[in-house]
């Protein structure tokens, strides 16, 4: 029997009888949210963190009008390019997306004030699924902890 199947004991025939509903339904949530976690993390490499580390004119043009420089591009492009690779990794990932979610309350406070809003609802999109891993992948941080522990 799998680890995510509950036995069922009939109280008239005395046998065990496997959940499939629960079982399916739990797959093809960790399906899901695994799914969700690639596209994230192909999100934050390509997408975010790409134009900013080959400084694309528009990264360049962005941070010049905030008043960041390319310190700034490249040191926020490499976190977001390692949060991306993070979600992928196991023992990270609830790290990963809180870590994530906090760059995204950063990026939606500097659309509101250098870009006037305009789009500030991105940054705001992306905390849900963030978080939603965040929450669903909390088990590992006492895994992580322990690691981190032992080896100091």
């Amino acid at each position: 029997m799998s680890e995510t199947a509950a036995p069922l004991a009939s109280a008239h025939s005395g046998t065990v009888v496997v959940a499939e509903s629960t079982t399916a339904r739990g797959r093809r949530a960790r399906i899901a949210l695994r799914a969700l976690q690639v596209l994230l993390a192909l999100f934050y490499g390509i997408a975010s963190a790409l134009p900013k580390l080959i400084a694309h004119p528009s990264a360049v043009e962005a941070f010049d009008k905030i008043g960041w420089g390319s310190g700034a591009m490249y040191t926020i492009g490499a976190l977001e390019l390692a949060g991306g690779v993070a979600l992928l990794v196991p023992l990270l990932q609830s790290v990963a997306a809180t870590a994530l979610s906090a760059l995204m309350v950063g990026a939606f406070l500097v659309q509101m004030t250098a870009f006037h809003g305009q789009n500030a609802a991105t940054p705001l999109i992306l905390i849900i699924p963030l978080a939603l891993i965040a929450w669903a992948r909390r088990g590992q941080n006492a895994e992580l902890l322990r690691l981190v522990r032992r080896r100091a």
